[in-house]
Formats: structure tokens, C-alpha cells, sequence
């Protein structure tokens, strides 16, 4: 059963989807900021934020992820903005967090060259002054950001690092997913700040609410594409009627209706759990995977001839699928914390 929404959440989402109607794809990340607050949404009152909880995040992330919006949402706003937090360190998120609220870039570096996000493990290491050496793959809005945090081991710990933008290299990646932007760090002995001190339990805990924001997207595009093969099937015509109306296919789409159904339920799941998040955020992360790369396959076919063609939405959706897929560990890597 999905958990139900208040109110004031469903609003929420009705005015993201407003805003969206008004101010497509890129264009939309500026009056989400403004008109709305997305980017202060996780960050408390005392940091000039508005203090909401994971509910609302993931309610902007549905929306975001029904219109594969490329925006820094997930990267800054989710990911970078509850790494700060997590860091414990009050000096820095009074200096840093008020900019992100108004809409700044942040991003975190944090898997490793070999693409794993591991929360035992960063990107590189730091010596004792602090100096950065490694690379980080995968970086969410990488070209984008402001300000950079950067993972890395330090002493028999992992820390959480400041470091300038300016000092490092960074390239844009080439992504499966041209809606999500994607860079590599080279730290190459980059001074970096510490925040805080051992982000080994901070940075399991940022997995998580990472993960929360990753199967609201999932699942909203899994909705979304439903929603488009839906009409389409209602609209193409074989044999004198509606290839809807068939039988096989109704009971098709009626399994990808399943699909979308209990993604959203084990979605929402994850922001009403307590102490059993962990797990839940990992169970979610499996089968919102499965759910979207399913629903979009399946939207590929049922579209015919047009699903294979490039310019159809059906293969953004399929990309999205994929890619999100392998964001902040694939599947099987989650599978040992569903058994937790």
C-alpha cells in the first residue's frame, strides 16, 4: 500500500509540475529555485533553508524524474547538501548552506576511479597537511559546481573535504543518460578543508537519503512512461481498432501498472522508515531499478517501429533506466543490506 501524502505535500508536488509546464527541461531549475525553494528544501531553518523532510525532497524528485529534467536536484540539493550535514560541522554549513538554499552548485566526489560508491571507502587519500590525492568518477553536476566536497581516507578514517573547484581538474564524463551530467575530479595534491571527523557513519547515512531521491525519480518516470504507452496504445490503430483494446496487451500494461505501483510504495516507504532506513532505502533502490528498466523495455516495444527510433522519448526513458541503474551502487551491491 504506497503511503499517503498530505496536503501540503501534494500542493508541493502540483507546483513543481506547474512550474515545469511553464519552464521545460533546463529552464525549469531557476523558478524551482526561486518560485518554489526546491534547492533549501533539506536544509534547516538555522541555515537559512526550510527545514522539510525527506518526503518533500522525494515529492520534487518524482516530478523531476517524470520530465527527465536535467537539474542539479539530486547532485546538490540531495546528495552534497546531506553530506554537509552529516558532517556535523556547524562552521561549515552556517558558511555554506544559506548559497546552496539560494539555488549554488554543490557536488560531491565520492566514487572511486573504479566507479564504486562505496560508504566504507572514497576517492583518493589525504596526507596529514591535507594535500588530495586520487580521482573521483561519476560526479553529479561536476562542471557545475561551486562548491566541492571530496570523500577520501585519512589516517584509518574517511573524511569529508573542502576543496576550491578552481584547484582541481575537471571533465565532463559522456553519459548514457545526456539528462544527467556527469564529471571526473583529479585531485593531484589539491589542498583540501576538513569538515568534521570520521564520515564513515555519515556517509552510510548520505547513501541513503541519496538513494530515497534516486527511487522517487525512478519510480516517477517509470509512471511517466507508463502514461505515454498508455496513449499511444489507445491512439495506433491495427486490424480496425485500438491495439489497446487487445487483450494481450491489456494484460501486459496491466503488469507494468504493478510495477509502477509498488515502486512508488517501496519509494515512499523509505522516507516514513526509522531506524530500519538502511535496509529499506536498499530493497527500494533493487526494485525501482528493475521496475523502470522494465517499464521502459516494455514502452520500447509497444511503441513498434517508432520506439527504436532516436528521437523518440521512449529511448530517454530507456537511458534514464539504465543509467540510474548504476547510480550510488548497482542493484546486486545493495542486495546483502536488504537481508539486514
Amino acid at each position: 500500500m504506497t503511503p499517503t501524502r498530505t496536503a501540503e505535500q501534494q500542493a508541493l508536488g502540483e507546483t513543481v509540475r506547474a512550474v515545469l509546464r511553464r519552464s521545460p527541461g533546463e529552464h525549469g531549475w531557476s523558478p524551482l529555485c526561486e518560485q518554489v525553494g526546491v534547492a533549501a528544501l533539506a536544509i534547516p531553518e538555522s541555515f537559512g533553508g526550510l527545514g522539510a523532510g525527506l518526503t518533500e525532497l522525494q515529492v520534487v524528485a518524482e516530478e523531476l524524474g517524470r520530465e527527465l529534467v536535467p537539474c542539479p536536484f539530486l547532485g546538490s540539493t540531495v546528495l552534497a547538501t546531506q553530506a554537509l550535514l552529516e558532517s556535523g560541522d556547524e562552521a561549515a554549513c552556517a558558511r555554506l548552506l544559506p548559497g546552496l538554499a539560494e539555488g549554488r552548485v554543490a557536488a560531491l566526489a565520492w566514487a572511486d576511479e573504479h566507479g564504486r560508491w562505496s560508504p566504507d571507502h572514497g576517492c583518493g587519500s589525504a596526507a596529514a597537511d591535507s594535500a588530495l590525492e586520487g580521482r573521483a568518477e561519476y560526479v553529479l553536476d561536476a562542471d557545475l559546481a561551486e562548491v566541492l566536497l571530496v570523500v577520501a581516507e585519512v589516517a584509518g578514517e574517511l573524511g569529508l573535504f573542502e576543496v576550491d573547484p578552481e584547484r582541481v581538474e575537471v571533465r565532463r564524463s559522456e553519459s548514457m543518460d545526456p539528462s544527467r551530467g556527469f564529471g571526473s575530479v583529479e585531485l593531484r595534491g589539491a589542498r583540501g578543508r576538513r569538515l568534521g571527523g570520521d564520515f564513515r557513519p555519515g556517509l552510510r547515512r548520505v547513501r541513503e537519503t541519496a538513494c530515497a531521491g534516486l527511487v522517487a525519480a525512478q519510480a516517477g518516470a517509470a509512471a511517466r512512461a507508463l502514461e505515454i504507452t498508455v496513449e499511444y496504445t489507445k491512439q495506433r490503430q491495427q486490424f480496425g481498432r485500438p491495439i489497446g483494446g487487445f487483450q494481450a496487451l491489456k494484460h501486459r500494461m496491466a503488469d507494468l501498472h504493478v510495477l509502477v505501483e509498488t515502486a512508488h510504495s517501496a519509494a515512499r516507504a523509505v522516507a516514513e522508515a526509522g531506524p530500519d532506513r538502511g535496509r529499506l532505502a536498499a530493497v527500494a533502490k533493487v526494485h525501482c531499478s528493475e521496475a523502470l528498466s522494465t517499464v521502459t523495455a516494455e514502452m520500447i516495444q509497444l511503441h513498434g517501429g517508432i520506439g527504436i527510433t532516436w528521437e523518440h522519448p521512449a529511448h530517454r526513458y530507456f537511458k534514464r533506466a539504465h543509467g540510474a541503474a548504476q547510480l550510488f551502487g548497482r542493484p546486486h551491491e545493495h542486495l546483502p543490506d536488504c537481508y539486514e
